[in-house]
């Protein structure tokens, strides 16, 4: 086993709810944007962030410490095509972020490749086998779904059977009616992750127009649809009501226990369901998150480093509704609305993701507007120093340096088991989106943490440790954890 740690400083000050500021508005004022992902392009250390448009360009904002640039163009990403989903991953194992985008149907199939070539990228859709000619794309996700150590492809869609591409050494092959996950049901976003801790990787799928939801639960050779047994199959919604449906599942440990917890976003009331080890509490009127309306998006970060993950939840337009996003902070109990004034001002939103776009220690917002008269911006966290130095930003990777879709992270008190956070690296995510970036634990009162990474494959829960990090005085802290060699 190989660890690589580096250590900036931190330090220990506990600060308020933060508000936000626009970073150079005037770049991300274009309205009709959709889908929005995080990525270290270039790899010079700081993330990166495609955009995809309803119809004009789509950006790539390259991140030069903390001033971004469009450079979609000379990266040979500016598709003009309507864009309905975006997917980093490093399909092809060299190290750095690949590029799969959805399209609506058109000319030259639904979805595309791009493999990054040091910042410049090449359409090789053809040549991976991915050509798909039609077909309502919304979640893709890039998992190692049967832990043979290189990522395959999940895609969800509104309109046809899903699919499960299995990569053999770049080549992929649709599995997913050998495999039971070919379900038809109108579905738009999905999320991987082992809900049941049992060492492989489950995928929960929210479905829209009445279907209920689905959560495949992986037996090895099959996968088995468990929703019903759960008691997940509507999420939060109405049973059965053709106006409401499931936008986007997201899972994250919100009560702290270790247990990762899902979040429903609906069109209808949202739900939560609290991981009891084994089985689903509904908590969402106890939380107070059972808002009806309709949303697109759920997004969780700790973003005042309290220790606890606070909730971003967008609003869409429909029917020339325009329903407002939220920002809530977890209380330890429920969620409070403290959306600020200036989130509450903007129009509905589609993409929301959270980053460290400036580098300072704290999750800064990036939102994809698609309301008339809205913008895609990116907002800035005003966290007060101190307390934004005490954001833990740890990078999950094997040997190799390819990232671990659906692995866990958990921090806690040196020494002891003395849980301080749990994260999950992206294996879906935002608005049929995913991201490559690490992940970021607040640690509100800790000047020594064990970090623990668990990588699931073949049935087996495999544990990388790296114990007694000291916080440094000042600054924002990164932890690498190469968790050594493939997963075979």
């Amino acid at each position: 086993m190989r660890v690589l740690i580096l250590l900036l400083p931190a330090s220990l000050i506990l600060a308020g709810l933060p508000g936000f500021e626009p970073v150079q508005p005037d770049l991300f004022s274009a309205g009709g944007a959709l889908a929005n992902a995080w990525a270290d392009v270039d790899g010079d250390g700081d993330v990166d962030l495609f955009v995809g448009f309803n119809g004009t360009p789509n950006r790539l904002y390259i991140n030069d410490g903390g001033v971004f640039e469009d450079r979609a163009a000379q990266a040979g990403i500016a598709d003009a095509r309507p864009t309905r989903a975006s997917a980093w991953g490093d399909f092809d194992g060299d190290g750095d972020a690949d590029l799969l985008v959805g399209f609506t149907p058109g000319d030259g199939g639904v979805l595309r490749l791009y493999r990054n070539d040091s910042a410049r990228f090449t359409d090789i859709t053809a040549e991976a086998g991915l050509v798909v000619d039609s077909g309502a794309v919304r979640q893709p996700v890039w998992i190692d779904f049967d832990g043979d150590g290189d990522v395959d492809l999940f895609v969800a869609f509104r309109d046809r059977a899903n699919a499960l591409f299995r990569n053999d050494d770049g080549r992929f092959t649709d599995v997913a009616q050998q495999l039971g996950l070919d379900d038809a049901r109108r579905s738009v976003g999905a999320v991987w992750l082992d809900y049941d801790e049992d060492g492989d990787l489950d995928v929960v799928v929210g479905n829209m127009d009445g279907d209920a939801n689905w959560i495949f639960r992986n037996d090895g050779t099959r996968f088995t649809d468990v929703a019903e047994a759960l008691g997940l199959s509507w999420g939060g919604r109405a049973p059965g009501d053709a106006t409401n449906g499931t936008v986007r599942p997201c899972a994250a440990d919100v009560d702290g226990d270790g247990r990762l917890d899902l979040f429903f976003a609906n069109y209808g009331p949202n739900g939560l369901f609290l991981n009891r080890g084994g089985s689903f509490e509904d908590v969402s009127q106890a939380w107070g998150i059972a808002i009806d309306g309709r949303y697109d998006t759920c997004a969780f970060a700790d973003i005042d480093h309290d220790g606890r993950l606070d909730l971003y939840v967008n609003g869409t337009v429909t029917r020339g509704v325009s329903h407002p996003d939220f920002l809530f902070r977890n209380t330890g109990t429920r969620f409070s609305n403290e959306t600020p004034a200036n989130i509450r001002d903007i129009q509905a939103s589609h993409g929301v993701q959270w980053a460290d776009a400036d580098a300072d220690g704290d999750l800064d917002l990036a939102l994809a507007g698609t309301a008339p008269g809205a913008t895609h911006p990116l907002l800035r966290n005003l966290l007060e120093r101190s307390a934004a130095a005490r954001g833990w930003t740890i990078r999950v990777m094997d040997a190799r340096g390819r990232a671990l879709p659906g692995a866990e992270v958990r921090v806690y008190r040196a020494g002891t088991r003395t849980l301080l956070g749990t994260r999950l690296v992206d294996a879906g995510s935002g608005y049929n989106s995913q991201n490559v970036q690490p992940v970021h634990i607040g640690v509100a009162d800790a000047a020594v943490i064990d970090v623990e990474v668990i990588a699931p494959a073949h049935g087996e829960r495999r544990i990388t440790r790296v114990e007694a990090i000291t916080v440094p005085a000042a600054g924002p802290a990164v932890v690498v954890v190469a968790a050594g060699g493939s997963l075979p």
